[in-house]
């Protein structure tokens, strides 16, 4: 993989297409990462789409340059429609440009914890289930959603919270991006011929338009939380980790840790890794 800006085109190699000798509809990483592969029409250029990293914008900003919608009135016809863009296998290995944005693999845990989970959405309900209903509604902590995908061997059960380099279809791209520097991607992007449209204000999942509080949240439980963002607040995501917890997630999440690092700028992690 490359760094943004870089000239060149790099081989279109699928990543996962030669690791098993089947059929590639039935080799299951491949399908994985191709399914969330999208094509902008304008341009063939194709976008890894990654929950979690302005993926809402950035298909937003697809459905547009696409002619499925005409402007922020229909914007919630993305939902339904992550697959509409999907590239086929010449699309894909055609594509005359690629990208992908990463996100700090701490960032985006707590991003979906205080989203997904917090606001008990079908997401919580699902891992409630996989745990034979043992995740309080009510009580729920990050320490308790974090233990739970390790116990339970949740990572891969959701797109929310499923490693991000599980999306990544080719060995390389054009550009990598940084959530942490997004303003980098919409520059680069609206050089390529893409507009990138900021759908936020539409569809307010995130957390920046919420006060950020530090403190200690590891242990808070939902209803805390909810009650919190009722009031327009949100824990910082740094102030949901302790060091135990950090210790968990870099196991966990140890090869995203390791792609956001050679690729991204590790120092913009929340937790960047010790050197040696």
């Amino acid at each position: 993989m490359t760094a943004p800006g870089d000239p060149g085109v790099s081989p279109r190699l699928l990543r996962h297409a030669r690791g098993q000798l089947v059929t590639l509809a039935k080799n299951g990483p491949h399908v994985t990462a191709a399914t969330q592969a999208l094509v902008h029409y304008p341009t063939g250029a194709v976008y890894s789409f990654i929950p979690k990293n302005a993926c809402s914008t950035l298909r937003y900003s697809l459905a547009l340059a696409n002619g499925c919608i005409a402007g922020p009135e229909d914007w919630a016809w993305i939902h339904p429609n992550n697959g509409t863009f999907r590239a086929s296998l010449r699309e894909l290995v055609t594509a005359p440009y690629t990208f992908v944005v990463l996100r700090c693999p701490y960032a985006r845990l707590a991003s979906v914890f205080l989203d997904k989970i917090v606001g008990r959405y079908p997401d919580f309900w699902g891992l409630h289930r996989l745990t034979g209903d043992k995740l309080d509604p009510e009580k729920t902590s990050f320490r308790q959603f974090v233990t739970t995908l390790g116990k339970y061997k949740a990572l891969t059960k959701n797109i929310h919270w499923q490693p991000q380099s599980d999306f990544l279809v080719y060995e390389t791209y054009d550009d990598v991006f940084a959530l942490e520097q997004f303003g980098t991607a919409v520059e680069a992007l609206a050089a390529r011929g893409i507009a990138v449209a900021d759908a936020r204000p539409l569809t307010r999942h995130g957390t920046s338009h919420l006060a950020q509080e530090d403190g200690e949240f590891a242990d808070a439980p939902i209803h805390r939380l909810a009650a919190m963002k009722r009031q327009g607040k949100v824990p910082a995501h740094r102030a949901l980790y302790d060091e135990a917890l950090v210790a968990r997630v870099a196991r966990l999440y140890a090869e995203d840790i390791d792609l956001y690092a050679r690729l991204c700028r590790a120092e913009d992690m929340l937790f960047p890794p010790k050197a040696g």
